[in-house]
């Protein structure tokens, strides 16, 4: 994993604190997720407390799915922030703009947002599964989240 704030998606384009709760809600667990098992077990438990019982299992394996596709079929290595950094790198937020408009119910402008990372032939795959992270993160109430800034390398990629 790198640590070059120059890396093509890399970028700093937003903060966490001026997004809505569930989008930072899903950029901290993207960066959970990709930390290895115990960040994953966080985010599993996560879902577990705001959801119930066989939703919250279905809606985190959606997470995951969606994560994997993005991270396998992606034109090149995809850069998140460390977990604890309060900026938003630009490949972040592509994804939240895909949950977003996805969970919006704009499928077609999604898969057209889901090029931007991968190929055409998964684009349309990757617009429902983030549809259905959206909703999901939607109806989750996020616990508060400490978005104070992290200092030194920031960006690593993702794997």
């Amino acid at each position: 994993m790198r640590t070059d704030h120059n890396a093509p998606g890399g970028a700093t384009v937003a903060v966490l604190n001026r997004m809505e709760a569930w989008e930072a809600a899903l950029i901290i667990d993207l960066r959970l997720w990709c930390d290895g098992p115990r960040g994953q077990a966080e985010v599993w438990n996560g879902y577990r407390r705001s959801l119930p019982g066989q939703t919250a299992k279905r809606a985190c394996r959606s997470f995951e799915i969606l994560l994997t596709t993005l991270i396998n079929s992606a034109y090149r290595p995809l850069v998140r922030h460390d977990t604890a950094c309060s900026c938003v790198g630009a490949d972040e937020n592509i994804l939240v703009n895909l949950v977003r408009t996805a969970s919006d119910g704009h499928l077609n402008d999604a898969a057209l947002i889901a090029t931007l990372i991968s190929g055409p032939a998964h684009a349309e795959h990757i617009a429902v599964l983030a549809g259905e992270v959206g909703e999901n993160l939607r109806n989750m109430h996020p616990e508060d989240i400490d978005f104070s800034p992290e200092v030194g390398g920031n960006v690593v990629r993702l794997h």
